[in-house]
């Protein structure tokens, strides 16, 4: 072999073992980064729409960075004025204002019964909850109102011995999350007795709306 062939040969394998030095470095830097870098983001919460982003799911109260209403920040009361009735029923504005001084906010159902006095004790059943509308938080800042909407059966409706009628003076609501009650002035032919469950209850009441009733 000539020494032109020789070196030509020499000249091919040095680039070949370059290259493979090359490609060698090139993946361990791949896999270095990969390894060393930061983890993956986790998927954002919501679908993705059309554009290709994603929809947040609706913030809850934490993650807002504001407090749920507690009890003692809220005045409540059955906004009588604007009563409507359908069917046997009375539907009642239940009427939530903030009345402290920082913004809060309310998420879900208030918890409403007949009560005896303030304090008192339980009459018939606490009410049930009306799917009608969606929940979704509600902000409140310091004046503002919120509200729920509470359907009263006629008591009427029942037979005597189940429902055993009284006048009723007072309700007691828990705000939505609380633990802390608020008994409230209100009036009316009340069911004494715990209706049958397949009755249910005189009272019903749907989850908190934005602004007054």
């Amino acid at each position: 072999m000539t020494s032109s062939a020789t070196a030509a040969r020499h000249r091919t394998a040095t680039a070949a073992a370059l290259l493979a030095t090359a490609a060698l470095a090139a993946a361990c830097g791949t896999a270095t980064q990969s390894s060393g870098g930061s983890a993956p983001a986790s998927p954002t919460s919501g679908h993705t729409t059309g554009a290709g982003t994603a929809s947040a799911a609706p913030a809850s109260s934490a993650s807002a960075g504001l407090a749920g209403c507690a009890s003692s920040a809220l005045k409540v009361k059955v906004n009588t004025a604007k009563s409507s009735g359908a069917a046997g029923s009375i539907y009642y504005p239940l009427d939530f204002t903030n009345t402290s001084g920082s913004t809060c906010t309310l998420l879900g159902y208030p918890g409403v019964s007949f009560v005896t006095g303030s304090p008192g004790t339980l009459m018939g059943r606490a009410a049930t909850r009306n799917p009608v509308a969606p929940t979704t938080t509600v902000t409140l800042t310091p004046g503002q109102v919120a509200h729920a909407t509470l359907q009263v059966a006629e008591a009427g409706n029942y037979t005597p011995s189940q429902c055993k009628p009284v006048t009723a003076h007072w309700l007691r609501v828990f705000p939505p999350n609380q633990t802390a009650a608020l008994d409230i002035h209100f009036t009316t032919q009340a069911c004494s007795a715990r209706l049958p469950h397949n009755v249910g209850s005189q009272l019903s009441v749907s989850v908190i709306q934005p602004g007054a009733g």
